[in-house]
């Protein structure tokens, strides 16, 4: 039987195979990279499998075999990927401030180098704001981004946890972490939403510890007088995913966090308008709403639809999507656009529940996927020479973590439906599988975790070999148990310019990453490169655990 072009690319490696036999050995770039690492065995077993396929013997038996030989084919083991979800989660611990639980602040702990911090925030407003993130290297707790971690770390966790193992416990300590501050600061006032501790003006004119801080811990909040719809919308994002993953095992705390997300909603719904022009000097150019809230309402209303199954919110997004952003498409997904992933996270009650409603996002998750995947007409995506994603210089792994875990939950959402596919025009003969999807998001993880052209980690503390020089005041400082003496805000600036590697690995982290051209600086001073951030780690959680567990099939 003829093989065709369009069946073998169902399969990128089985397309690679055909390229390879009938072409003149042009293949794209991004597949070329990944040959490298196909053994000779591998190339026996892909010739078996691409028989069958050519065959036509049994579609699902193709699937199953090409999933197996994607699983088998990468750089990396299932060990090693579930060293790395440790190591993720870990990270959040380095992150977190307040007072630390017990069994942190041993010397045995995970990450033993970090002390209690930021003990008195709010108390000068008269509420109690201790506890969340630090978003990134500095000492502020920005609640936008703060927001749209924990949204992200419990959809990895609604969506992977199964394949966390003995990481899930650690993975919704993670989560709780985030909503126990969500909870205070959506509560201790009626009518407000307290969104940030710390003016970042003032911080960054410090390099000091937590630990130390001396700077005025200020406190922000928007009101009814001072909208901020944006940040509002997506606390109760976070909320509402937060009591998904909390439903069956601590059920009252779900119910809290559900009745309080309903609660921000309503607020960020009744009383709208952009954080950036109610708080505009403390919160630009650090984390500025440049998309508008629009694209937060409509997430938010899709996760409170999710979790609390109530009709009103399929209406509310019936009647304001299409005011909302449900007509527009949007290739990146980010703590300010939150476009992409709201189609994605709706393409699922088409998918699985057949909410007809919803096939519009569908459609427009299709043309998101479909940018990302090189060979596909819709493809516009760019990439390294190395095979990197790449949406812009400063921070670009954010959008590499967010793209890789959304096409692992849009592949499961699509083999959840029969026959699903990604559809990429072409008069509908284009389509993309979600086998597919699985190899563009491993290439992606890989790549972070070490197999590029510098042969480097860009998660601190996983591999051989990964950066020294890590854009983070408690990680470059020597920590309060080593020098317990007070650091003050300008003398710690002789550790950020000293070119002596950071005394405390920040585990986990993952860093702003390369350039455009694969090159990066291993430069505490250059923030855009060496710079982690608690949003960029947040979605890898969920791809580190899909790729962490040989069991998982999605055929």
């Amino acid at each position: 039987m003829h093989t065709t072009t369009n069946e073998l690319s169902n399969c990128p490696f089985f397309y690679i195979k055909w390229q390879l036999m009938t072409s003149d050995k042009s293949t794209t770039p991004i597949y070329q990279t990944s040959l490298k690492y196909i053994h000779i065995h591998t190339f026996y077993y892909l010739y078996i499998t691409n028989m069958f396929c050519a065959a036509n013997i049994n579609s699902i038996l193709c699937s199953t075999l090409c999933m197996l030989f994607i699983l088998s084919s990468s750089a990396f083991t299932s060990q090693d990927y579930a060293n790395a979800l440790e190591k993720s989660i870990i990270f959040f611990e380095g992150q977190r401030s307040g007072r630390l639980p017990h069994n942190q602040s041993q010397s045995q702990s995970r990450l033993p180098w970090r002390g209690d911090s930021g003990l008195s925030d709010g108390s000068g407003y008269h509420v109690d704001l201790v506890g969340g993130y630090y978003d990134a290297g500095d000492n502020v707790k920005f609640g936008l981004p703060m927001a749209f971690t924990t949204t992200l770390l419990s959809w990895s966790v609604i969506e992977f946890g199964n394949s966390m193992k003995n990481q899930l416990n650690y993975a919704k300590d993670a989560v709780r972490w985030g909503t126990d501050y969500l909870l205070k600061a959506a509560t201790a006032t009626p009518d407000a939403l307290y969104i940030q501790v710390g003016d970042p003006n003032n911080d960054h004119r410090c390099w000091e510890r937590a630990e130390d801080m001396d700077t005025t811990r200020n406190v922000y909040k928007v009101s009814s007088e001072n909208p901020g719809s944006d940040v509002a919308a997506e606390t109760a994002a976070a909320l509402a995913a937060a009591s998904i993953v909390f439903k069956d095992s601590d059920p009252s705390y779900s119910t809290k966090l559900l009745q309080t997300a309903i609660q921000v909603f309503d607020f960020a719904n009744k009383y709208k308008g952009s954080y950036s022009d109610s708080l505009g000097s403390v919160v630009c150019p650090f984390y500025c709403s440049y998309s508008g809230y629009h694209d937060e309402l409509l997430w938010a209303a899709s996760w409170l639809h999710r979790a609390s199954e109530n009709e009103s919110y399929l209406t509310y997004i019936q009647s304001n999507g299409h005011t909302l952003g449900a007509d527009e498409d949007d290739f990146s997904f980010s703590w300010d656009d939150k476009r992409a992933g709201t189609k994605i996270l709706l393409s699922k009650g088409f998918l699985e529940d057949n909410i007809e409603d919803f096939q519009l996002y569908k459609a427009h998750s299709d043309n998101y996927i479909c940018s990302l995947a090189p060979g596909s007409p819709n493809f516009q995506a760019q990439y390294t020479p190395g095979g990197l994603l790449y949406k812009g210089s400063e921070s670009n792994l954010q959008y590499v973590t967010t793209s890789s875990f959304l096409l692992l939950a849009y592949a499961k959402y699509l083999s959840s439906s029969q026959g699903g596919v990604a559809a990429c025009g072409g008069g509908g003969t284009s389509t993309i599988t979600s086998d597919k999807l699985v190899s563009l998001a491993r290439k992606q993880v890989d790549y972070i975790l070490g197999n590029n052209p510098a042969k480097m980690s860009y998660m601190v503390g996983f591999g051989q070999r990964y950066p020294q020089h890590v854009h983070h005041r408690g990680s470059s400082l020597p920590s309060v148990h080593a020098h317990p003496a007070h650091i003050s805000c300008g003398d710690g600036f002789q550790y950020l310019n000293s070119r002596s590697p950071n005394p405390n690995i920040l585990v986990g982290a993952v860093l702003g990453g390369p350039d455009n051209r694969d090159n990066f600086a291993d430069d505490r001073n250059n923030y855009q490169q060496s710079e982690p951030a608690t949003y960029i780690n947040a979605p890898f959680v969920g791809a580190l655990a899909f790729f962490s567990d040989q069991s998982t099939q999605l055929v």
